[in-house]
């Protein structure tokens, strides 16, 4: 029981003891003397009356019972509601807190793909930059290498020989323009159908042909890849007698007579 509902408990138990003990101390007859009263009283009481007595302390000791209850309820009432709403706010921070956690792991998320989506495009963009600096490269190359293929020269003496001058420092063949002209100018005077029918050569069957004056076995032998098989065609024959005189000679410029 509560502690203010003991304290009316024991008032409300003394008022009815002290009740009590007023009647059990009442003769019979109802009549009471002292030896200092100078007239004799007489108090007559019913069981009505002593009744009445104890249901008011009993309803007064019951009422305040109740309302101290009622206060023990609603004090109780108010801390399990503060309880329950601390409960909620508890809660609700909670969630509160949860949420911005996903929010930011969503965010960082988010990031983290945004910033590798960056780098890949990064990475495609200098592999397409790679592929186009090659492709131009390549292009270059085909393009230096297709104006050194479709470069001409004049058809004539002097084109001949800057011609068959390409071909043999591209094989490492020595020579010079003016030692291969000075050499053509002696043995067919720049004709690249000359044939020699009368030395030694003719004699033996294998006469010397074209600008150059080379016989058919050395033309064979000494042959520039690159070149036509024809002994008669002018570049085929000085680049032939060029690669047999750096062979014999060192260098066409060495040759100062019949070779």
């Amino acid at each position: 029981m509560p502690k203010n509902t003991h304290k009316i408990a024991i008032a409300g138990a003394a008022t009815l003891g002290a009740a009590a003990l007023a009647f059990s101390v009442v003769p019979a007859d109802a009549q009471t003397t002292t030896s200092e009263a100078a007239t004799t009283n007489r108090v007559a009481y019913s069981s009505e009356q002593v009744k009445d007595v104890k249901a008011s302390v009993t309803d007064r000791l019951a009422s305040s019972s109740v309302k101290v209850e009622a206060i023990e309820a609603r004090k109780k009432a108010a801390e399990d509601a503060a309880k329950k709403a601390a409960e909620v706010e508890q809660k609700a921070e909670a969630a509160k807190k949860a949420a911005a956690a996903k929010k930011a792991a969503a965010a960082k998320k988010a990031a983290a793909k945004k910033a590798a989506a960056a780098k890949k495009a990064a990475a495609a963009k200098a592999e397409a930059a790679r592929k186009a600096k090659e492709a131009a490269s390549r292009s270059a190359k085909r393009a230096a290498i297709k104006k050194a293929a479709v470069k001409s020269y004049p058809n004539n003496l002097d084109g001949w020989i800057r011609e068959s001058l390409a071909i043999m420092k591209k094989h490492g063949i020595p020579g010079s323009y003016n030692g291969i002209h000075r050499n053509i100018m002696r043995e067919s005077s720049g004709n690249p159908m000359a044939i020699n029918d009368w030395d030694i050569n003719a004699i033996n069957g294998v006469p010397s042909k074209g600008l150059l004056q080379v016989i058919p076995p050395t033309f064979k032998a000494y042959h520039v890849p690159g070149t036509s098989w024809n002994i008669y065609d002018p570049v085929a024959n000085i680049t032939a007698a060029c690669n047999y005189a750096a062979d014999r000679y060192g260098s066409m410029d060495n040759v100062n007579s019949a070779y």
